[in-house]
């Protein structure tokens, strides 16, 4: 088997397992969560408090270097464990849909070398009520509109509608 054609076989059964739903990328920890003794994401409580601390301050107008400042000044180490936090985390954190007890898998595909955002290229899969929520849809959908909001580049849908 050539490299292309082993490359070929793990994106199949890692699509397979997106399907299935057996897919272990489900599962993956972010920040405010802890993944228990069974596999399954646990919310941390300190780390989720903190989550909705950044989606809070987001909706108050604070920008993401203020976030990052604030986070500093409380003494609130980074998802890496660091001091100093940084406005692309913060960006993503607000962008994670896990935080609202849902998974979307396939949000990016590779085309050799580069991962570029799946916008239908290929199917993208939706676990619902896949682990506990720390923040609500209506939180998660408003702050998703203040980001559209604030975006340089005009856009007319939120990036990511979740399906009730």
């Amino acid at each position: 088997m050539n490299v292309i054609q082993k490359s070929e076989a793990i994106k199949t059964g890692l699509r397979k397992g997106f399907q299935d739903g057996s897919s272990k990328m489900a599962k993956r920890k972010c920040y405010g969560y802890d993944v228990g003794p069974d596999g399954e994401l646990a919310m941390n409580p300190e780390a989720a408090q903190v989550v909705c601390w950044i989606f809070e301050q987001y909706l108050a107008d604070n920008s993401l270097g203020e976030i990052a400042a604030g986070l500093e000044r409380q003494g609130i180490p980074s998802p890496t464990g660091r001091f100093k936090w940084n406005r692309e985390a913060i960006n993503k954190l607000l962008s994670n849909e896990k935080y609202t007890g849902r998974v979307l898998l396939q949000k990016t595909v590779s085309t050799g070398a580069v991962q570029i955002e799946n916008d239908g290229l290929m199917d993208r899969y939706l676990y619902t009520d896949a682990h506990e929520a720390i923040i609500s849809d209506e939180m998660f959908m408003a702050v998703q509109q203040e980001k559209l909001s604030r975006s340089k580049e005009p856009q007319n849908q939120v990036a990511m509608r979740l399906t009730f």
